[in-house]
């Protein structure tokens, strides 16, 4: 806000002394005046000595296509085309520092409103600026007969004017430069564990006020390495309305994903610009940000393997149960290794062995990726015992590669049976046993068994003769048994 009638036309009324012809002769330069920008007039205007305005502006102006908003009460308004210095800490009417918690709520409400679209928002943050930097330090200070440059700011006189519709967005303003001011923080938290290359997993982002609680509606540019989010290396996020986190899903390409962030956060003193023209109002527009960086980094590796193993009967292609195997890397002395990096060992430090199940085959997940694993047998089971060579056990291998499953067999060759060779004692059944325990008797099998036939054909023979009696013949064909 501030007086609508520049000193400097009234000075130029001195050249009055100038010819009637050179007036006609020269003409007068263009003169840009001031323009309001969003906001509400108020009236009647504050009365102070000098005052020619009815009324008050409460808003911003336009200064060389920008919206600015005043913070030197009853100064000059500045022209479109007002040319300024940089920028300097703000410092009341007065000259003196601002309150460290006013200093912050001025650079929250410059940060968060200044780009309002909203007349009632855009007169509350210009009635909160004067309110802040002009405020009487004597209650004469709010007395008429001040002049421009020594008049306070009559706070609750300019409320009182506002609509109500500016009164409640006072209200609001205040409010939130109250609960969010800064200094603001950023907190980027990432996957406890390592990512896996190409699938992608929740990051947050979460901006707090100075009381530490979330901050809503923070634009923060993200910018990833060895990762994308949403297929870009880098986008804009904005926290939720909540003020809780805002989650990126960050999709890794290499092994060391990385997040930085970058946003605007309220600077800890917001900044003015000062006029060149002498007695012209000072102005503040973006001068309440600085910026505020965070970055956190992790690990990523490639998708996790597995390796399945089916134990095999070589005759019948049926599985085997019950054999250990033995898990190691492809030297077949070291242990594999598993997605955490960490060595697959037993109890005894050794590698891991696993045990095949009921149909024969066992599985193991989550080896870390590209791996060559072998897996070897530990010892024969039941029944296969003959082709078993402990220095040289059946193993096989392969390499497991991200996301599959390498497939292995062992074949365990069973046990060749065996025929006795020689006849246990005893009667038939012995024998028929032993015919049955093969495919077929064999020459030198019934080459024994005649030969046994015969020799106990010749003992009972003799043993026959020996009792049968004598028949003796003669003349008269008579018998006689004689032993």
């Amino acid at each position: 806000m501030g007086s609508s009638l520049p000193a400097r036309l009234i000075a130029a009324t001195a050249g009055l002394a100038m010819t009637a012809v050179a007036l006609v002769a020269t003409a007068p330069a263009a003169i840009a005046a001031p323009q309001h920008g969003i906001g509400h007039s108020v009236s009647p205007a504050q009365p102070y000595k000098g005052n020619p305005d009815t009324s008050d502006w409460l808003g911003s102006y336009v200064v060389g296509g920008q919206h600015v908003w005043c913070v030197s009460y009853a100064y000059l308004a500045p022209d479109t085309d007002e040319q300024y210095q940089p920028g300097e800490p703000l410092k009341t009417k007065w000259g003196t520092e601002l309150a460290p918690t006013v200093a912050a709520d001025i650079s929250y409400l410059l940060l968060r409103y200044t780009s309002t679209t909203s007349a009632d928002e855009a007169a509350a943050l210009a009635h909160l600026l004067h309110s802040w930097t002009a405020a009487p330090q004597t209650p004469d200070q709010l007395a008429p007969t001040n002049t421009f440059r020594t008049i306070a700011y009559d706070e609750a006189g300019h409320f009182a004017k506002l609509p109500a519709s500016a009164k409640a967005a006072v209200d609001k303003l205040k409010a939130d430069a109250t609960a969010n001011h800064g200094p603001w923080t950023v907190k980027i938290t990432k996957p406890t564990k390592p990512q896996i290359i190409d699938t992608p997993d929740a990051w947050t982002v979460q901006v707090n006020n100075a009381a530490g609680k979330g901050v809503a509606g923070v634009a923060v540019a993200l910018t990833l390495t060895d990762a994308t989010a949403e297929g870009r290396p880098t986008l804009t996020v904005t926290t939720p309305v909540d003020g809780g986190p805002a989650t990126v899903n960050v999709t890794p390409t290499g092994p060391n994903p990385k997040l930085a962030v970058s946003l605007a956060s309220p600077a800890d003193r917001p900044v003015v610009r000062s006029a060149v023209q002498v007695d012209t109002q000072r102005v503040v527009s973006t001068g309440g940000e600085k910026t505020l960086t965070g970055a956190e980094a992790t690990t990523a590796v490639t998708a996790p393997g597995a390796v399945s193993v089916a134990k095999i009967d070589e005759k019948t292609g049926a599985g085997i149960a019950g054999v250990s195997l033995r898990i190691t890397g492809a030297d077949k002395v070291a242990p594999a290794v598993g997605q955490d990096g960490k060595p697959l060992v037993g109890a005894d430090g050794k590698p891991t062995v696993v045990v095949t199940g009921a149909d024969g085959t066992v599985k193991v997940p989550d080896l870390k990726t590209p791996q060559d694993i072998c897996v070897i047998e530990v010892a024969a089971p039941a029944g296969y015992e003959q082709a078993f060579d402990p220095a040289a056990p059946p193993s096989a291998c392969g390499t497991v590669k991200p996301g599959e499953t390498l497939a292995l067999k062992l074949v365990n060759k069973p046990n060749v049976p065996t025929v006795p060779k020689t006849i246990p004692a005893g009667d038939g059944p012995a024998v028929a046993t032993a015919a049955v325990a093969s495919s077929g008797p064999s020459t030198g099998l019934l080459v024994g068994l005649g030969a046994l036939v015969l020799l106990v054909a010749g003992g009972s023979f003799a043993v026959a003769r020996r009792r049968m009696p004598k028949l003796v013949v003669g003349r008269g064909m008579r018998k006689d048994w004689e032993r």
